[in-house]
């Protein structure tokens, strides 16, 4: 039993058998043409009548296959045929559905196009005119360009390539040069070939929708400067779009939806010459694209429905409320695994079938431009949010970081300088990929005499980097007359500390900034905010995280617990001085982070005695204590003594 009788004109109809063959509904689909007749993929479901139906013959077959619904997808054009299907369904009692071919998006009519009503006003314009003309309206009504003087030399006519069509133009005298025979719609570049190699001044075509490929011949002739001479498109009646048709048959026949498809692509660094043949392809074939408006502005040739959004949640958010939208674009700049919101979209639309399409990122392009291999490499984006630069620079040889916003160049040529990197070689890029595209090299001192755009990149070589070392020995701090925590107290606290690369550490009580300097290099993606109220303190603080090349690292002078209050949440504390006030920072720190990690250390009996009496009052129940006594050697003639010095208590909690 046929339960779905299509009229297949367009590629809406073509698609729709496909369709329903898949979903195994049985299907009849009516082409006027055996052309039309071969490019419907025929299955056990779709059967397939290649005629021309008058009225009553539509009628005979109508009752005689008795469908549940009739669907109406001719061309805008094919008037007389949609009328009839409409009338016999009406007199049957059949449900009829109109499928409307979407208009095209973001077409407007211009002054250098001419608009006409008919094919014949057309050539009526035409024969006041002199230059080729691409004529597009399709071969049964190529007779009325014969009419116009010298034809067969002005006469450039594209047509389906079909045993029908060649004959019949052909005996209207359209051969050779004059005569393309192929199968649209066709891309813009591929029309822009074709009006360029016949050398023509106008275009003659038909407002025929989005997927005739209306706007990729206007864009192509505006492009040639030809003059498009635009036959309106006949006023449509209502009916449904194709998602809306999938939708009412899906519901009538109890189909389980296809999965959208979702494309999320890299579009590179942003202009259509970088991006990849399958991004050009996955924008072009978009019902709707997604992005941030630097990128939907890269991509408006395509004249594409667009959202400026680009979060996970808001996009599924309006998927939800506009389930029109089926094949679905979304860009993100460079490419989708280097620092880009691509991440986790495939787990966010579970439901749908997620595809990613890589881009060209701006570090392999940066890198090509100044001759520079990157599998060596280590990168880092400061778009967005703020990366320890220093600590990076300090690490490696080789340093790519994106930029933007508040970390812009001269926020990070200042970070260098500050911390000693005077040595340096540098290269910023900007507005890469355009004519304004701008590369500049020099030192941190050079560079910072410049004013560079927000959104850049930077490659970063130190041939003096060095792999980090936890051990620092007390001798190469610079000390003054403030008390340390010594190498070997120090070095058990951080290890007890059990600090993570991104960790956030208060250090109370932080003196010369021993603890706090090597906990910011083993938490070099987190900071330290090293408290301090000794004003010598604070400037010995200053010398040793200049000389150390330490940016990670906020000295915050004032007395805790006061000014804890001031700072970001902390995940682990260190306080190796507390004047008193240790029950106070303790409630503080548990009350901004209750499963924070403190190291206490205690040399005074009375320090001691606080502690535990503090750990007691406040209900900490995980905790250890440690005391730690260490003696160092000092020669006396032929022999070593050991002078010990003062024990340590070490008191973890967490």
């Amino acid at each position: 039993m046929c339960k779905v009788i299509i009229f297949a004109g367009t590629t809406e109809g073509r698609e729709l058998a496909k369709y329903l063959g898949r979903k195994k509904i049985a299907t009849l689909v009516c082409t006027a043409t055996e052309y039309g007749e071969s490019l419907i993929e025929r299955s056990q479901y779709v059967e397939v009548s290649a005629k021309r139906l008058t009225k009553e013959e539509m009628n005979l077959l109508f009752f005689d296959k008795n469908p549940e619904f009739v669907v109406d997808a001719t061309h805008p054009y094919a008037t007389v045929v949609s009328s009839y299907v409409k009338e016999v369904c009406e007199a049957l009692n059949l449900s009829y559905l109109r499928l409307v071919r979407e208009e095209s998006v973001g077409y407007e009519q211009k002054p250098d196009m001419v608009y006409v009503n008919s094919v014949k006003e057309a050539c009526n314009y035409l024969e006041t005119t002199t230059g080729n003309i691409f004529v597009t309206t399709g071969s049964k009504e190529l007779e009325e360009y014969t009419k116009l003087t010298n034809y067969k030399e002005r006469v450039y006519a594209r047509v389906l390539s079909s045993k029908e069509a060649m004959n019949q133009v052909m005996e209207l005298g359209f051969e050779g040069k004059n005569l393309v025979c192929m199968q649209g719609p066709f891309s813009e570049e591929l029309n822009f070939l074709m009006f360029q190699e016949s050398n023509a001044k106008y275009l003659v075509t038909k407002e025929a929708g989005k997927n005739g490929g209306f706007l990729e011949k206007i864009n192509a002739a505006l492009r040639l400067s030809m003059t498009p001479i635009v036959i309106g498109r006949p006023k449509e009646e209502s009916g449904y779009s194709y998602i809306e048709v999938i939708n009412l048959l899906n519901k009538k026949f109890q189909i389980e939806k296809d999965k959208r498809k979702i494309h999320v692509v890299g579009i590179g660094i942003g202009t259509k010459k970088h991006m990849t043949l399958e991004a050009i392809e996955a924008i072009e074939q978009a019902d709707i694209i997604f992005g941030a408006k630097r990128m939907l502005g890269a991509v408006n040739q395509y004249h594409k429905p667009m959202m400026q959004l680009y979060k996970k949640r808001d996009i599924h958010q309006f998927l939800k409320e506009h389930d029109k939208y089926q094949n679905i674009t979304v860009l993100v700049s460079g490419d989708v695994g280097f620092y880009s919101t691509a991440k986790e979209f495939q787990e966010y639309f579970k439901e749908d079938q997620v595809t990613y399409v890589a881009g060209l990122s701006s570090l392999a392009y940066f890198c090509a431009r100044i001759g520079k291999s990157w599998e060596d490499v280590s990168t880092i984006s400061n778009h967005g949010q703020k990366v320890n630069t220093v600590e990076y620079v300090r690490r490696n040889s080789k340093v790519f970081s994106l930029l933007g916003g508040k970390n812009n160049a001269s926020t990070i040529l200042h970070e260098l300088l500050e911390c000693g990197f005077h040595e340096l070689s540098i290269w910023i890029g900007e507005n890469l990929g355009y004519e304004t595209e701008k590369i500049t090299f020099g030192s941190p001192e050079q560079l910072l005499t410049k004013d560079y755009v927000s959104l850049c990149v930077m490659y970063i070589e130190n041939i003096n980097a060095k792999e980090d070392r936890d051990r620092i020995k007390d001798e190469t701090f610079i000390r003054g007359n403030v008390p340390m925590t010594k190498e070997e107290i120090r070095t058990v606290s951080i290890a007890k500390l059990e600090l993570q690369t991104d960790s956030i550490l208060y250090d109370i009580g932080a003196g010369t900034g021993s603890v706090s300097i090597q906990a910011a290099k083993r938490a070099y993606k987190g900071y330290v905010y090293a408290i301090e109220k000794n004003p010598e303190g604070i400037l010995l603080m200053k010398e040793n995280k200049r000389k150390f090349q330490v940016s990670n690292m906020e000295i915050v002078e004032g007395t805790a617990p006061d000014i804890l209050n001031e700072l970001p949440r902390p995940t682990h504390a260190f306080i190796g001085g507390s004047s008193g006030a240790l029950k106070e920072i303790i409630q503080i720190l548990l009350k901004k982070n209750d499963t924070i990690k403190i190291v206490i250390n205690a040399i005074t009996i009375e320090t001691i005695a606080e502690a535990i009496s503090v750990i007691k009052d406040v209900g900490i129940t995980n905790y250890e204590m440690i005391q730690l006594q260490s003696a160092r050697a000092k020669t006396a003639g032929n022999y070593h003594m050991m002078l010990g010095q003062n024990p340590v208590t070490i008191i973890v909690i967490g």
